[in-house]
């Protein structure tokens, strides 16, 4: 199987990954066709640069002439150009007075996705109150000169991205508007990222947890912390972390490509490596080199397609104080709460105690909950947390008939063939308990019918 993995050890931005896809190899001219073809009035411009020593691919989109600024930047020469007009209308005319009906619609029209799509001098301040809705931006998208593929594809992304505005300003979706050349921008790396993404050719595009950096970024609703909002809501599920850089290395639209591209999130996955890119950041940090990169190559995982493989969160305490019976009874209530799967070891602890080591298995949407429960219901003062890789078998449920009535069946599969399958032990155990009958006999009974009926 054909795989990609996005390392975004210093974040993830939409130029980013189309200076990394020219990098592994996707022509120049593809993208460059591609923009010329939206006639949105952008244009690339592509060039090798050095960030920390290491050769990248820059990627710099130009709307109207003007290139695109972090984020920070922009919003400061903003400000100063504002300030500056206010100081020429006042001593023009000192006596004009802005109503606040008149404020308060600007500031509504301006809502905009907050992500990397601002440049400096791009807007005049009367201009924020023309933007694209999503409407318009599925309109140019359906037009373009593009596969129906990454058209799909490149509509997901921007819906992902409006999703999340949405929710943050509580509107609906069809209200996120972006302002004119943040859509310009916007649009760009999307639609690249979409005509990239299926040029690569691969089955599956794994991505690293990803550095989201620190600090504060100032935006159009003001001081934000990064990650910024929008961030945070699209990468809910992801593994994330920061390595100290006190800038945003993760910006929405970035968040939003991984988000809609990326299967899955784990460590560099086992590959015969075919070639890499690297896509650079506007910033180069000393020390730090600010790229993310993109490896292509065959998997090594013979039959990764045929199963399933999801991120799972492990919580692990050491008990050493904790009564038996309550034991049983946290087992119980973390499987009701959603634990994949609970369980104990015995240890020998600190001071030659005899202890317990209880091990949970969750979904990482739940591993917080969960490890609410470990604090509450046993004696722990810590609960390990670290996130792992489960490859899993898929599986299915089958009914059988017995003397004494139906028994659920779990089957496991592997290419088709079937590996493992079992009674379901409550339907037995209920069984067992209702006919006054041994539960082995229950079971055994479930499997001879199974074998009678499915085998083969």
């Amino acid at each position: 199987m054909r795989i990609a993995y996005l390392d975004c050890f210093s974040g993830m931005s939409g130029d980013m990954f189309l200076g990394a896809l020219v990098d592994a190899g996707m022509p120049a001219k593809l993208f460059e066709e591609t923009i010329a073809a939206l006639n949105i009035g952008a244009r690339l411009e592509i060039s090798r640069v050095k960030r920390s020593g290491i050769t990248a691919t820059k990627v710099d989109v130009l709307v109207h002439g003007e290139k695109e600024l972090p984020r920070e930047v922009f919003f400061e020469q903003q400000s100063r150009a504002q300030k500056h007009e206010h100081r020429h209308h006042y001593s023009h005319d000192h006596d004009h007075k802005h109503t606040p009906e008149h404020v308060e619609l600007r500031e509504h029209n301006y809502i905009q996705s907050g992500h990397e799509a601002t440049r400096a001098g791009a807007l005049a301040p009367h201009e924020h109150e023309h933007g694209r809705g999503l409407k318009q931006i599925r309109e140019i998208i359906c037009k373009a000169v593009i596969s129906e593929g990454a058209k799909r594809t490149a509509i997901a992304i921007f819906e992902a991205l409006g999703t999340a505005e949405a929710k943050i300003h509580d509107t609906d979706i069809e209200n996120v508007h972006f302002h004119e050349v943040g859509a310009v921008d916007a649009m760009v790396d999307i639609i690249g990222a979409a005509v990239g993404a299926e040029a690569l050719g691969v089955d599956e595009m794994v991505c690293s947890p990803l550095n989201v950096g620190g600090g504060t970024v100032k935006c159009a609703h003001g001081v934000l912390p990064v990650p910024v909002p929008a961030t945070v809501e699209l990468l809910q599920g992801a593994p994330v972390y920061s390595s100290g850089i006190q800038v945003e290395l993760v910006t929405p639209t970035g968040a939003a490509i991984v988000r809609t591209l990326a299967k899955r999130f784990a460590p560099f996955p086992a590959m015969t490596i075919e070639k890499s890119g690297y896509g650079a950041g506007t910033r180069d940090f000393p020390g730090h080199a600010n790229v993310v990169r993109l490896t292509i190559g065959e998997s090594q995982a013979v039959f990764a397609q045929n199963t399933s493989q999801q991120t799972v969160s492990v919580l692990e305490a050491n008990l050493d104080d904790l009564n038996p019976q309550v034991f049983g009874y946290v087992v119980e209530r973390l499987l009701e709460a959603g634990a994949l799967d609970t369980f104990a070891l015995p240890v020998q602890m600190k001071k030659n105690r005899p202890g317990m080591l209880l091990t949970v298995l969750s979904k990482p949407e739940d591993a917080s909950r969960l490890s609410q429960i470990i604090f509450t219901e046993t004696s722990t003062l810590g609960v390990r947390r670290r996130e792992e890789q489960r490859q899993t078998l898929a599986r299915k449920w089958i009914n059988v008939v017995t003397r004494w009535g139906e028994v659920r069946l779990k089957i496991a599969s592997l290419n088709g063939t079937i590996t493992n399958y079992a009674p379901e032990y409550e339907d037995c155990k209920k069984i067992a308990a209702e006919n006054h009958v041994p539960l082995k006999s229950v079971m055994n009974e479930a499997m001879e019918a199974y074998l009678k009926a499915f085998k083969g």
